[in-house]
């Protein structure tokens, strides 16, 4: 196979290493990586903006035919040495399969929430694998929208893999700023609930959640903080039995969402 990159030192590789290792980098670009055979090739499937395409020789020799069917028009595609495709890759068994996508446009949550829609804010979440986890569950139970605010970036290289791919078909905003967020969600009409641990809050299970909804789902560790829980039209708790009394943030999410589409 002819032109395989070995060098540590080519722009394209030295460029991934950024992307992959620094949120500012990546803002700096507008760029963000992706590790693997399912979510290129989701990537690709949703013209998601791939700009360079790499490939171990080991990929290009197993995959290489099947993916450069994708419509590659805006895509540079270059194939590396297996030794640096192990160099650059952030799993411990990769495929050897990555590329550099282009950031869209920050969407509102105004641009995104619809009537009788329903939405996961994710408030001041902060482990990568809960929020793609999260987004991953978003995207099969069939929730409108997830909304980040105050949380971990959602280009990280964590956050991208955890999604398997749901980042590119789920509408994702984008708002940091608490009183924008509260204006707009009220502004479209939407209830919103704050998921906490009290005893005087409503069961999640006798909530109406007909019309427009956005539940508020707080940090792993201390919740919402409660001037937030506060701003929201109402407060739910999911019942719980026994001596335990909270959930891993991604589990109590994936309860929440299940509740909004039933």
């Amino acid at each position: 196979m002819d032109n395989i990159i070995t060098s540590k030192d080519n722009p394209t590789i030295k460029l991934y290493q950024k992307l992959s290792s620094s949120k500012k980098e990546r803002l700096q670009y507008g760029l963000f990586v992706l590790e693997g055979l399912r979510i290129v090739e989701d990537a690709l499937k949703e013209d998601s903006g791939i700009t360079q395409l790499i490939l171990t020789e080991k990929a290009a020799e197993r995959w290489g035919e099947e993916l450069l069917q994708a419509d590659l028009r805006d895509t540079r595609t270059i194939v590396i040495s297996n030794e640096l495709g192990n160099r650059i890759a952030s799993t411990e068994s990769t495929q050897g399969v990555f590329a550099i996508c282009r950031i869209p446009l920050q969407r509102t949550a105004a641009s995104i929430v619809r009537e009788n829609g329903k939405y996961l804010v994710l408030f001041g979440l902060q482990d990568p694998g809960n929020v793609g986890m999260m987004i991953r569950t978003a995207d099969a139970l069939g929730i409108d929208g997830v909304i980040m605010s105050g949380s971990c970036d959602l280009y990280s290289p964590k956050v991208i893999r955890s999604t398997m791919g749901s980042v590119f078909r789920m509408a994702i905003a984008v708002e940091n700023d608490a009183d924008a967020l509260f204006e707009q969600l009220h502004g479209k009409g939407a209830v919103t609930s704050a998921a906490v641990i009290d005893k005087d809050a409503v069961p999640v299970t006798e909530c109406d959640f007909t019309g427009t909804q956005a539940v508020f789902i707080g940090n792993e560790g201390n919740g919402l903080p409660s001037d937030i829980a506060q701003r929201c039209t109402r407060r739910v708790i999911i019942p719980m039995h026994g001596n335990i009394n909270s959930l891993n943030a991604a589990m109590a999410a994936g309860i929440l969402m299940w509740e909004l589409k039933r």
